[in-house]
């Protein structure tokens, strides 16, 4: 019998602490609350859960610290990436958006449907599970016998499939593990049209509605890096209800 996957909370309201426990045990999980960042962290060193959900507002520390330190854990013992999810009372874009820079997997504003809460906690779960079974390259499989190191078909990249890396006029991009997944994918198809749901299944290998803005905060966050390599280019196009693609008429240098 398969033991329950276990999930993390890191939650200094009881209240809502015991709402998620309740619903998460109904549904088959074994939830552990921690209070403070500093408890969440003994619990995440002592044993590692199968997912986190982080309150970003804690007493003791910062959310967002709280998962560097969870994410630093990790490199120091070289333990592969765990899922984690940001809950907070604060809706604001920049908060979205530096959270999914970081690297959560989703981000959840305070009033929430616990039973949604759960359902996108399964979604990452699975989806986690088949990306680890199938490659680690996010959901974009490698074509067959490419070399680890290939020039992309735009002249500015380069991607480096075994480091998860990819350069841009020269630059290596410090990527989140989804805006690699998400770039890696356009440059391969250069002027190639990507719906958010293809972008969704090749990606995050799991579409759901829940999951269609995170697409649009990750390409920001995306444009944004490449954008301090070449200000002036945008390499990145948007087609209005329809999805991206990748500017097939970049010059060979910024």
């Amino acid at each position: 019998m398969s033991t329950p996957p276990r999930i993390l909370i890191v939650e200094d309201e009881s209240g809502i602490a015991d709402t998620l426990q309740y619903v998460l045990r109904s549904d088959g999980f074994t939830p552990v609350w921690c209070e403070t960042a500093e408890a969440a962290l003994q619990s995440f060193r002592a044993e590692l859960p199968a997912l986190a959900i982080l309150d970003v507002g804690l007493p003791d520390m910062n959310g967002f610290e709280l998962f560097r330190k969870m994410q630093a854990h990790l490199r120091e013992r070289a333990l592969p990436e765990l899922p984690m999810v940001f809950l907070t009372a604060r809706s604001d874009e920049i908060d979205r958006v530096v959270g999914l820079e970081l690297g959560a997997d989703d981000y959840i504003a305070k009033p929430f449907s616990p039973r949604e809460l759960v359902a996108r906690v399964r979604t990452i779960l699975r989806r986690s599970q088949r990306g680890v079974a199938a490659a680690p390259s996010v959901g974009v499989a490698p074509p067959v016998a490419a070399p680890a190191v290939a020039a992309a078909p735009a002249l500015p990249f380069v991607v480096d499939t075994e480091r998860m890396q990819i350069r841009y006029y020269g630059r290596a991009l410090e990527l989140s593990r989804y805006e690699y997944g998400l770039l890696r994918l356009l440059v391969q198809r250069p002027g190639r049209v990507f719906t958010r749901d293809e972008l969704l299944n090749q990606v995050w290998d799991d579409a759901s509605e829940s999951f269609d803005r995170t697409v649009d905060a990750h390409i920001k966050t995306l444009r944004a890096k490449l954008r301090a390599v070449a200000p002036a280019l945008d390499p990145i196009r948007t087609l209005r209800g329809t999805g991206y693609a990748l500017n097939e008429d970049l010059p060979a240098a910024p």
